[in-house]
C-alpha cells in the first residue's frame, strides 16, 4: 500500500510538471509576473525639445520607434522638466524636489570648487530614489550622463544607489562624443576607464546598458539611461546621418555651417542633417531596449519611461526654429516659458498601461521619485515636493494633482515661474529694477503671447504670494540668485 501511494504521488508530480504553461492574458498581467516587483527603465534625452519627436509633431526628423512606443503606451502632453538646464533638472528628478527646495539649482560655474564647470555634488543627506530601490533589493545601473557629483565627492554614482555605471560624471565632459575616458563603477567605487576614441560614446553606453539588462534578467533591476543626445556638440555616426543626405552625400536640408569661434563645440558643416541623425540614433537606441525586453520576455514586467531633461537648445549650430523643436511653445533651454521646461513623456508597459492613450495630466520631474518607488512597491518616508503619479499611469485609483508647479533659474537675469491650474506666472528679478511679472492663461494661450497681468490683478497677486512661499533660500551660496536680486 505504501508503495502504491508513493507511486501515485510520483505520477501526479510528473504529470503536473509536464503540463504546458498557460499563455499570458494580453489584457492583464501574466500569471508568472503579477506578483513580481516590476523592472523599471528610465530613458532621458539631453536637450530634446517638446516638438522633436514625430508623435509630438516633428515633421523633418524620423523617430519611428518612439512614435510606436507612444502608440503602445501613454503619451503625456503636460509633463515638465525639473529645470531648464541639465544639473538642476537631474537633481529634481533624483531627489523629488522642485527648484524652490532643491539643493542643486543651476549648472556649475566659476565659483564652484575645482575647475570651472565642475558639477555641484549631491550631499549625503540628498537621498535619491535609486537608493530606495537598492534597499528594496533592486540592482541599479546608469549609462550616460550623471552631472551630480564627480569621483571623490559625496555625489559619486556608487554612493547614490548605483551598482553599475558607464558614462560621464561631469556635464562638461558630455559635450564631446569621442572621448578617451569614461567612468565606471569597479569594486564598488567610481573609477575612470579608457575607451576607444574611434567609437561613438553613446553607442558604448547603450551597449553597456543592454548587457546589464541581459545579465540581470532574472532579478529586479532599474536602468537609468540619461543619453547625451541631442546635446551639442553636433556629431553622429555616418550611418545615422545617411538618411538625411542626398545621392551626392549632401544634406537634404538648407545648411548653415557652424564655425567654432571659441566655444566648447567643434565646427560642423552640416548641423541640420547631423542633428536629425542624432535624434534618429537616439530613436534607434530606444528600439533596441524595447526589442531586448521582448526577446528576454521581460516586456510584461517592465515599465519604460522616456523624457528629456529640459527644452531644446540652440548650441553648436542647432537651429530649434528650423525644426520647430519647441513644438510651437515659446522659449527654449534656459527659458522658463513653456518651451524651456515642457518636455515629452512617454510611458510604455504592455498589459500594465493603456495603449494609445494621450493624457493631459500635469506632472513633473520631481514626481518621479515617489512614482517609481510606489510602482516598485517600496514604502518611503522622505519629505519631498513630488507626488506619486502611479495611479495616472496604471489607471488604478484617483489621479492626484499638484497645487502648483514651481521653477527658478539664475543664469543672466534671475527668473521664477509658477503654474497653478491653467494660470502661469513668470517673474523677472533684474537687480536694481522693479520685478517684472507676466501672467498667461495656458488654456487659451499655450504660446504665452498675451500677458494678462494688467487685467487679472487678483490672480497675479495670488500667484506672486504662492511663488514667494514656494521659494526657500538656497543652501548652496552660488544659487541664492533670487535673494541677491532683491
Amino acid at each position: 500500500m505504501k508503495i502504491t501511494c508513493s507511486l501515485l504521488i510520483l505520477l501526479i508530480i510528473i504529470f503536473t510538471s509536464c503540463q504546458p504553461s498557460k499563455k499570458p492574458d494580453q489584457t492583464t498581467e501574466s500569471i508568472e509576473t503579477k506578483n513580481k516587483p516590476v523592472n523599471i527603465i528610465f530613458i532621458m534625452a539631453d536637450d530634446l525639445g517638446y516638438g522633436d519627436l514625430g508623435v509630438y509633431g516633428q515633421k523633418l526628423v524620423k523617430t519611428p520607434r518612439l512614435d510606436q512606443m507612444a502608440q503602445e503606451g501613454i503619451r503625456f502632453t503636460q509633463y515638465y522638466a525639473g529645470s531648464t538646464v541639465c544639473a538642476p533638472s537631474r537633481c529634481s528628478l533624483m531627489t523629488g524636489k522642485h527648484m524652490g527646495n532643491s539643493y542643486v539649482r543651476g549648472n556649475g560655474g566659476p565659483n564652484t570648487p575645482g575647475r570651472p564647470g565642475d558639477c555641484i555634488p549631491l550631499r549625503p543627506q540628498d537621498s535619491t530614489f535609486v537608493q530606495q530601490l537598492k534597499k528594496a533589493g533592486y540592482v541599479n545601473g546608469m549609462f550616460g550622463k550623471w552631472g551630480l557629483g564627480v569621483a571623490g565627492t559625496n555625489g559619486a554614482p556608487h554612493l547614490k544607489g548605483f551598482d553599475a555605471f558607464l558614462g560621464d560624471l561631469n556635464q562638461k565632459d558630455a559635450h564631446s562624443y569621442t572621448d578617451d575616458t569614461l567612468w565606471t563603477i569597479r569594486n564598488g567605487v567610481t573609477q575612470p576607464v579608457v575607451v576607444d576614441t574611434s567609437q561613438f560614446k553613446t553607442d558604448l553606453t547603450i551597449k553597456a546598458a543592454l548587457d546589464f539588462i541581459r545579465q540581470n534578467k532574472d532579478t529586479n533591476f532599474f536602468v537609468y539611461l540619461p543619453v547625451n543626445i541631442p546635446h551639442a556638440e553636433l556629431k553622429a555616426p555616418k550611418e545615422a546621418v545617411l538618411p538625411y543626405l542626398d545621392a551626392n552625400g549632401k544634406s537634404i536640408f538648407e545648411e548653415v555651417p557652424f564655425i567654432n569661434k571659441g566655444s566648447s563645440y567643434r565646427s560642423q558643416a552640416m548641423p541640420r542633417a547631423t542633428f536629425a541623425g542624432m535624434v534618429s540614433r537616439m530613436d534607434l537606441y530606444v528600439g533596441q531596449v524595447l526589442d531586448l525586453l521582448r526577446e528576454l520576455k521581460l516586456d510584461e514586467n517592465t515599465i519604460v519611461f522616456f523624457t528629456s531633461d529640459n527644452g531644446a537648445h540652440k548650441e553648436g549650430g542647432h537651429d530649434p526654429n528650423y525644426f520647430n523643436s519647441s513644438g510651437g511653445l515659446r522659449g527654449i533651454k534656459r527659458d522658463l516659458y513653456e518651451g524651456g521646461v515642457r518636455v515629452p513623456m512617454i510611458v510604455w508597459a504592455p498589459g500594465r498601461v493603456a495603449a494609445g492613450k494621450v493624457s493631459d495630466h500635469i506632472w513633473a520631474h520631481w514626481d518621479i521619485y515617489p512614482t517609481l518607488t510606489q510602482l516598485a512597491g517600496v514604502k518611503i518616508n522622505t519629505q519631498m515636493d513630488g507626488i506619486s503619479m502611479a495611479p495616472v499611469i496604471t489607471g488604478k485609483g484617483e489621479a492626484p494633482s499638484h497645487e502648483y508647479l514651481y521653477w527658478e533659474f539664475g543664469e543672466g537675469v534671475p527668473v521664477q515661474a509658477i503654474r497653478q491650474g491653467n494660470w502661469k506666472l513668470v517673474r523677472f528679478l533684474e537687480k536694481g529694477k522693479p520685478a517684472r511679472v507676466e501672467l498667461y492663461d495656458l488654456n487659451t494661450d499655450m504660446q504665452e503671447t498675451k500677458d494678462l497681468s494688467g487685467q487679472k490683478a487678483d490672480v497675479t497677486a495670488q500667484l506672486i504670494k504662492l511663488l514667494d512661499e514656494a521659494h526657500q533660500r538656497a543652501e548652496f551660496p552660488e544659487f541664492r540668485f533670487v535673494e541677491n536680486a532683491m
